[in-house]
């Protein structure tokens, strides 16, 4: 790549393939509080309905790790760009299949297990989309743009949650009884028409000039273990908080309001767009700091500032009136965001580029597992606790201190140098 226009296709493919990857994978999620317990759970009493469903919905982040060591090789040893490829298909196809599988009613327990099963793709697909949409991003920008180029995958997962959010807001808005039978099924079935448009846009794109260069390894899941599963730990532990906080913030956060505070839909579901929409801003503001500050300086002030707000997030949300409902989740997730936006290109800097793809799904994937559950481990605490918020404020909390040390730990181990000793492709 060596033009203006080369640089704005590989960003427009990039966010375009990000977005429908996160427009999946948050579909699910909303579901997952809103509906999957009555459609494919429901001889189980609500609580326990609701416990089942974000079962199913962690099932997609225990698998991960092996998406990522499976993209990761696939991007190490023949190129980013059939790894996202593949990526995309799998996770447009599995998801457009949810909204045409029976619910239980209608073929008993193989309606959960084959929703298991459609879930462990999607599983499988973002663990490598995200890792390889940020290193195309960041390997073809020129020096000093890293940080703005290395966001625009994130911006992938504020235009998801704004299309999936949306499109099951409106599909809310059905009686109840057809919002259950068929309303629900709708926003998974336009992930097909998605797929085409991202497919179109995403096989425009040149392979990384960077991958080009560089020599490849064999196994690279196998050089990542022997010599670099340090930076592997550093990773999982830098992003460890937006993992894990962003579902606490939208998937746990929907089902709490609705069915802990007795909150409508559409209220918690405004409490997940309009973040989202704010997104946005906070993104483009954060990146234009990461060039200036260098990304692990970003990193670090954003899990200070989520784990400030950790509890006064909650407290806005527990007061029940809408306009504070969604300021509080406005603050959370803005705070998350701060980090996101450097996380691609502080990540991409402390793994050399032949295992660069393998090192980065597997530690980000591997904090996607422990990310996954906390929504279940909420839950759980709030059944123990008598509904009350304080167990997730408190989880918010350890994980962004947990992020805080980890985005110290990869400021120490960046390769800045290194890079900087590489030619750069030119702007």
């Amino acid at each position: 790549m060596h033009g203006t226009r080369d640089l704005r296709r590989v960003a427009s493919a990039a966010f375009v393939g990000t977005a429908l990857e996160w427009y999946d994978y948050f579909l699910f999620g909303a579901a997952a509080a809103l509906v999957f317990d009555r459609v494919f759970f429901p001889d189980l009493d609500p609580s326990t309905g609701l416990i089942a469903s974000f079962l199913t919905f962690a099932v997609g982040f225990v698998v991960r790790p092996l998406g990522g060591i499976l993209f990761g090789h696939i991007g190490d040893r023949f190129g980013r760009r059939r790894a996202l490829t593949a990526t995309l298909l799998i996770m447009g196809l599995s998801t457009g299949a949810i909204g045409l599988l029976p619910g239980y009613q209608q073929i008993g327990f193989a309606a959960p297990l084959l929703l298991a099963f459609l879930r462990c793709l999607q599983g499988m697909s973002a663990a490598g989309e995200w890792s390889g949409a940020t290193l195309m991003a960041v390997e073809h920008a020129p020096a000093g743009r890293r940080g703005w180029y290395g966001a625009m995958p994130q911006y992938g997962a504020p235009a998801g949650t704004l299309l999936s959010s949306g499109a099951m807001a409106l599909a809310t808005l059905l009686p109840d009884e057809q919002f259950l039978s068929w309303g629900w099924r709708v926003p998974f079935l336009v992930s097909f028409a998605l797929l085409v448009v991202a497919f179109q846009v995403r096989r425009r794109v040149e392979e990384s000039p960077l991958f080009q260069r560089e020599s490849r390894e064999k196994v690279p899941v196998l050089a990542v273990l022997r010599g670099h599963w340090r930076e592997v730990l550093v990773a999982l532990s830098a992003t460890i908080a937006n993992t894990g906080g962003l579902y606490l913030l939208t998937t746990f956060l929907v089902g709490y309001g609705t069915s802990a505070l007795g909150l409508s839909r559409q209220v918690m579901l405004a409490a997940t767009l309009i973040p989202a929409a704010l997104e946005f801003a906070v993104m483009a503001f954060s990146a234009r700091l990461t060039d200036r500050f260098g990304p692990a300086r970003i990193c670090v002030s954003g899990s200070l500032l989520s784990a400030v707000t950790a509890f006064p997030v909650f407290l806005l949300v527990d007061t029940r009136s809408p306009a504070l409902v969604v300021l509080g989740a406005v603050i959370g997730i803005s705070m998350l965001t701060v980090t996101y936006a450097a996380l691609g290109t502080l990540l991409a800097s402390i793994f050399p580029p032949p295992l660069r793809y393998t090192g980065v799904a597997m530690g980000v994937n591997l904090a996607g597992v422990v990310g996954g559950l906390l929504p279940y481990f909420a839950t759980q605490l709030l059944v123990v606790s008598g509904n009350a918020s304080w167990p997730a404020a408190a989880l918010l909390l350890a994980i962004s201190v947990w992020s805080l040390l980890g985005s110290l730990a990869a400021q120490r181990r960046t390769r800045a140098e290194t890079e900087a000793r590489q030619p750069e492709p030119a702007a």
